[in-house]
């Protein structure tokens, strides 16, 4: 919104500033830093007196270590704070376009349910939470509008339909058929969507790891944006995408507020509120900048939580029918819990798996050179 005030740099030379990308992607990094520094006190507050603390032990789980119970009254939602910083910040200093639009859309579709079902589970004192079927529905809706909207705007609707992996010179499918689309692009939604959902079990861990995400989509669609270094690292250019850094850079600012806040020992949890909707926009966003499979290795430890759940499930229920009695692979899924039945401090997981999400990001860097 901001952004058009450099139409006004007749007037005032300094606007002029306001037309370069990455400003406004570091001013929108700062703004949602501010706006979570302000706001997270107050909602916190606000939280604690409504008592939006769990309250309960989750008997799926159990204790992990002598804090594990110091936590079960610390509220929860927090993933508002990181959804009103980047909202407002993603408002404030991006240009509308369709990739912008779409991209805030499926935020703001996935916070829905992950507030409900954090509503139910801190108020109603419901365990379960919403079903399976409703958050299903809903990532659906998400999915479909996305895609329905990126079909039918024409600065979309060609471009969307293009497949790029990596260490490929050339879309790997130039025009995928709407079904394919709908399927991989509803694969990474709901699949990052319940990634970062089940990453998010130790202080701080998932969004530290969404903040190295987050650097490497801006980096990628500042690329897919820019036609000269699309063309130098032979990657696809996709006009007007560079707007989603600046979403990435809320994104980042946003974060990184509420990590102030979710260190060790957290103040608040992030909740489903914030980690549905997280996963969801980094999906929708790196099919639109034509970077679906970089995100797989950017966000590595995300992909990790999520194997070692399915791996834990699917061998669990194998030996219970072959053998009688259930087997796991890991002492508990997902697997950071393992490292913690191993003994390893919280704080130690948390740190490693960083380094870990780092690691990845740096990776995937590397493929825009590996052509």
């Amino acid at each position: 919104m901001l952004s058009y005030l450099a139409n006004y740099s007749e007037y005032f030379g300094p606007l002029r500033l306001l037309k370069y990308m990455t400003l406004r992607t570091a001013l929108a990094a700062l703004t949602a830093l501010a706006i979570g520094f302000f706001i997270g006190p107050l909602m916190i507050r606000k939280f604690k007196e409504l008592k939006f603390g769990h309250g309960y032990v989750d008997d799926r789980t159990g204790p992990l270590s002598p804090g594990y119970f110091d936590k079960k009254n610390t509220p929860t939602m927090g993933g508002l704070i990181i959804f009103f910083s980047v909202f407002l910040s993603a408002v404030l200093w991006a240009t509308p376009n369709v990739w912008v639009f779409t991209s805030l859309f499926v935020y703001a579709a996935l916070t829905v349910p992950g507030f409900r079902d954090d509503y139910l589970k801190v108020v109603h004192k419901n365990r379960n939470g919403i079903s399976s079927w409703e958050k299903i529905a809903w990532q659906s809706l998400a999915t479909f509008g996305a895609l329905a909207v990126l079909l039918w705007h024409p600065d979309s609707a060609q471009k969307i339909r293009e497949l790029w992996v990596p260490f490929v010179k050339h879309a790997v499918i130039t025009h995928m058929p709407w079904g394919l689309l709908l399927v991989l692009i509803y694969l990474w939604v709901v699949g990052f969507s319940n990634a970062i959902n089940l990453t998010d079990g130790l202080d701080g861990l998932a969004v530290g790891c969404t903040i190295t995400v987050a650097l490497v989509m801006g980096a990628m669609a500042y690329v897919a944006d820019h036609v000269f270094l699309a063309e130098y690292l032979l990657t696809s250019h996709v006009p007007k995408t560079g707007e989603l850094s600046v979403i990435c850079g809320a994104l980042i600012g946003g974060c990184m507020a509420f990590l102030w806040f979710n260190s060790h020992p957290a103040e608040v949890f992030m909740g489903d509120t914030g980690s549905l909707a997280l996963g969801g926009l980094l999906g929708v966003m790196a099919f639109m900048i034509h970077q679906p499979l970089t995100l797989v290795i950017a966000g590595g430890v995300f992909v990790m939580e999520m194997l070692s759940v399915v791996m834990q499930v699917s061998w669990f229920k194998y030996t219970r029918l072959r053998f009688g009695e259930g087997r796991r692979v890991f002492l508990m899924a997902p697997i950071h819990h393992h490292f913690q039945k191993k003994g390893w401090p919280e704080t130690k997981v948390v740190l490693r798996f960083w380094i870990l999400s780092l690691g990845c990001a740096l990776t995937s860097l590397a493929t825009l050179k590996l052509r």
